[in-house]
Parts: structure tokens; sequence; C-alpha cells
């Protein structure tokens, strides 16, 4: 049981990471990014490989997130400079990407089960992947107090204000789709790390992994400060890993895991958008209450 504990708990963080480039471009930037099912393996391609050829675990990381930065670039850059719609410069950046990790790799899977990764050292994985996490959350709160962080977030909720005040939204989306590819490639580069191997269909399914992640956190903590709201990522891809991991244990196929996965969004999904229309109804009968009660008054 503890070593399921264990477990649940280290694929959950390290998919957090991954759900924290997701939280960006689909609660922040409101851009349905279909990019990430690319650069997630993009990130674990570079590794192994960087990897094989001697380069250090760490430095493997950065470059990994790096390549996946640029990947969010593309997708970005076809979107504003190309005018070409969220969801089809996505698609045309993965099925791209898809190509690209062969050609990194040459091959469709890539173990290195004899390199040195950034689990290699005497520290338990837990350890190393919370470390991770807790940098990625801390750079993350620290960015979106700043000035870019303000117009990053003001970009998706009211972008003709951000327009209006003269800054450029197509350089901050651009920016913004950059942080997000990056992180999920990072992820890619933790998990390749992990299981050392890398292989072409990592990133199946990674973008609906991200998003009932993002759900089932805004679930349960949508009561938290709008601040506070980045945890969300984080508890939501513990629950959903916890989720796939029991239902596993208790005997489902494992032929059955894209099903479980779609059936979690879908009960996600329904729960979040019945509180918030429940939410809704009740402000709208105790505001025709006061409304009332003051024409009384009057």
């Amino acid at each position: 049981m503890i070593s399921f504990l264990m477990g649940v708990l280290e694929q959950g963080l390290l998919f957090s990471i991954m759900a924290f480039g997701v939280y960006i471009t689909y609660k922040i930037l409101d851009f349905p990014d279909l990019s990430v099912d690319g650069t997630f393996p993009l990130g674990a391609s570079v590794t192994a490989v960087l990897l094989i050829n001697g380069t250090s675990p760490v430095a493997t990381c950065l470059l990994s997130l790096g390549a996946g930065m640029a990947g969010g670039f593309v997708t970005g850059m076809l979107h504003v400079k190309f005018r070409i719609t969220n969801l089809l410069s996505g698609i045309l950046v993965m099925i791209g990407l898809y190509s690209i990790n062969l050609r990194i790799m040459g091959k469709s899977n890539t173990p290195f089960y004899n390199e040195r990764t950034i689990f290699s050292y005497n520290i338990p994985s837990l350890l190393v992947i919370l470390t991770l996490v807790v940098i990625v959350k801390v750079i993350l709160e620290l960015l979106f107090r700043t000035k870019f962080g303000f117009i990053l977030k003001a970009t998706g909720d009211n972008h003709n204000m951000v327009t209006s005040m003269g800054v450029d939204i197509g350089k901050i989306k651009i920016i913004g789709i950059m942080i997000s590819n990056g992180l999920v490639a990072l992820s890619g580069s933790v998990m390749a790390q992990y299981q050392h191997f890398s292989d072409i269909g990592m990133g199946s399914g990674v973008i609906v992994m991200g998003l009932a992640s993002i759900i089932m956190g805004e679930s349960i903590l949508k009561a938290l400060p709008v601040k506070l709201r980045t945890a969300c990522p984080l508890l939501g891809s513990l629950l959903y890993q916890g989720s796939i991991a029991t239902a596993l244990r208790i005997g489902m196929d494992p032929k059955d895991l894209k099903l479980i996965t779609s059936m979690i969004v879908i009960v996600a999904l329904a729960a979040y958008n019945r509180g918030l229309n429940m939410k809704f109804k009740n402000n709208l009968r105790f505001g025709g209450v006061k409304t009332v009660t003051h024409s009384k008054s009057a």
C-alpha cells in the first residue's frame, strides 16, 4: 500500500509540471493548445539523445525546456502572425513534432538504462520530483506578480483592454505559449529520466490529462482567491493519477485506460459546470430578493 501511494505521489507531482504548462494556455490565455501532445515527447526525445551523448542531467532538463519553448514559439507564430486558428495551430505543430521527434531519436523508442539521470544520485525520487515542482511553482508565482504576469493574465480576461493600453497582445501570447510548452517539455524530460526511456507515443492524451487535472483541482479549490489558483493543477494532477492508479489496482483492464480517462474528464467537467450553474442561480435569486426588498422600502 505504501509503494502504491508513493507511486501515485511521484506520478502526480511529475505530471503536475505539465499541468502547470497547460494551465497557462487553457485558463490564463484561453488558448486550447494541442501542441503539448507533441512538446511532451519532444522533451523526452531530446533528453534521451543528450543523456546518451554524455550531457549532464540538469543541463538536459534545461535544454529540453528550451526545445519545448521553441515548439511553443512556432505555435504562437502560426496563430499570431499567420492568423491560423488556435486549435489548428496546435494540431499542425503537434503533427510536425511527431516527425521531428522520430528524427531526433532515430527510432520510435530509445532506452538509456545505463545513463546517469537526475534520479541517479542518492536522493529519494519523491524528494527530487517534489523539489522540481516547488521550484516551478515558486517561479510561476513570482512571474505572475510581475508586470508581465499581470499583463499575461489580463490578455486572457480582456484582450481589448490590454490592446487599448498599447501592449502588443500578440507578443504576450507567443511568450505565454512558449512558457507553457517549455514546462510541458520539462515534464516530458523528467518523465523520460524517471522511466529511463523515451517513446514516440508518450505524448498521447497529455492535453486531456492536463485539462482533467485543472478541472478536478478547480472543482475542489474554487473557493480559493484567484492568486492562489495555481495550486489547482498540482492538486488535480495528484487526484487524477490517484484515480487512474486506483482503477487499475481494483482490476480494470489497462486497455480501458483511455476510456477511464475520458470518464474522469466527463465527471469532472459535469461537476464543475453544475457547480457554476448552481452558483449563478443562487446569485440571481439572492440578487432579485435584494432588489425587491430595496424597492419596497423605498
